[in-house]
């Protein structure tokens, strides 16, 4: 059976936070076979998911096993939010907690995913659902929930971001917690996993940060795009006065 084909394959789950990796590991993982793996993109794309989170939280409890159902491993918020959950739920799980150096991080974040409430109009927002509850999914998770609605402290995320880390340590089992840099590769991470350091393949190193400043660029767009299609369309019903 391959990974994924249950919801009890799940094999490797991450517990860094988002802006640490998380999308270097989740290629990583797949080219092991460890794939395909849950990442914080999923919810974009699947609505169902976006309504299991939206509910999470907003207080219910999340059904894991139908969340991760043919998903070989998982990373990056609003997953790693919840490691603690998830080590009980899967106890043969190894978990990977991904660092950086802070002061990168909390600009990278900062620059990128910490804007994403702000950048659309009141009135877009009311009208284009899924964003919004989108929106209100990752401040109630991320933003409230973790940060308490103090990230510009950077002191205070800093205190957040390093409680974090040691939290994971006294939960997760030592022999199945790694502490883990993209930087340093195929070598550590395959080893933990016990696979063989694929041949000829680097390592992913993607530069998720200039991909997100073009995401979010399209995303600001959007309600001039929606104008605009809305002009479209009211000339193109106007009938021409004879």
């Amino acid at each position: 059976m391959k990974y994924g084909d249950s919801p009890t394959q799940i094999k490797v789950i991450g517990a860094g936070f988002g802006r640490t990796g998380t999308l270097s590991l989740k290629i990583a993982l797949e080219k092991l076979g460890l794939g395909p793996c849950y990442h914080m993109k999923e919810i974009v794309w699947r609505l169902s998911h976006l309504k299991l989170w939206y509910n999470t939280s907003r207080g219910d409890p999340m059904n894991w096993n139908r969340l991760l159902k043919g998903f070989g491993s998982a990373v990056d918020y609003p997953v790693s939010l919840f490691y603690s959950e998830l080590a009980k739920k899967y106890p043969k799980v190894k978990f990977i907690l991904t660092i950086r150096d802070f002061d990168r991080w909390y600009e990278s974040t900062k620059n990128t995913i910490y804007t994403v409430p702000t950048i659309l109009p009141g009135w877009f927002m009311m009208i284009a659902y899924p964003i919004r509850i989108f929106i209100e999914m990752q401040n109630k998770l991320i933003w409230v929930g973790l940060f308490k609605n103090n990230f510009e402290d950077k002191e205070f995320a800093r205190t957040v971001y390093y409680k974090h880390i040691e939290d994971v340590k006294k939960t997760v089992p030592r022999d199945k917690l790694m502490v883990y840099r993209v930087k340093d590769g195929w070598a550590p991470l395959c080893e933990f996993l016990e696979v063989d350091i694929p041949e000829s393949i680097p390592f992913p190193k993607v530069n998720d940060t200039a991909e997100m400043l073009r995401n979010l660029a399209f995303i600001k767009s959007l309600p001039y795009l929606f104008i605009f299609l809305i002009i479209a369309i009211a000339v193109l019903l106007i009938k021409p006065v004879i």
